[in-house]
């Protein structure tokens, strides 16, 4: 499976936030759409990730509060990305090496999506539930006597 089967899936829904921008802004979008991650842009190309762990780093930082900090001095400068070709199994082990949970999806310097942890798990469960399905599937087909010959009577 390829990170674009998990998009197709997920759909294509994208927030963003600029360099520039104020970490209680950033903060409050997040809140309000439940994500957990803005990919940072700045003349149309990725330069970081603001997940919450950031926004909660530098809250603390600044003795609980945002002040005036902004998304720049808050976000991860070179997170870890992937291309819509990128196998499952590759990105599962990049995000468990790094403790990262969100990964944005690059092709050709665009943008595509922005892969999670939960995105991925969801994945890997429903392959799981498929191929038990299909083996249950092939169990049940399953001849009463596994030595007997096809049609033999």
């Amino acid at each position: 499976m390829k990170v674009s089967d998990i998009l197709r899936v997920k759909g294509g829904t994208l927030y963003t936030a600029k360099p520039e921008d104020s970490l209680a802004e950033a903060a409050q979008l997040m809140s309000e759409k439940d994500i957990g991650s803005l990919v940072v842009m700045a003349h149309g190309l990725v330069v970081g990730m603001l997940t919450f762990r950031e926004v909660i780093q530098a809250a603390v930082k600044n003795g609980g509060s945002f002040g005036t900090t902004s998304v720049y001095r808050a976000m991860d400068p070179g997170p870890l990305t992937c291309t819509m070709e990128t196998e499952m199994d590759e990105v599962r082990r990049m995000m468990l090496d790094r403790h990262a949970r969100y990964m944005p999806v690059i092709e050709n310097r665009m943008l595509m999506g922005v892969i999670s942890f939960y995105d991925v798990a969801r994945a890997v469960v429903d392959s799981q539930n498929f191929e038990n399905k299909m083996l249950k599937a092939y169990i049940r087909d399953w001849p009463q006597d596994a030595n007997a010959e096809p049609n033999s009577p």
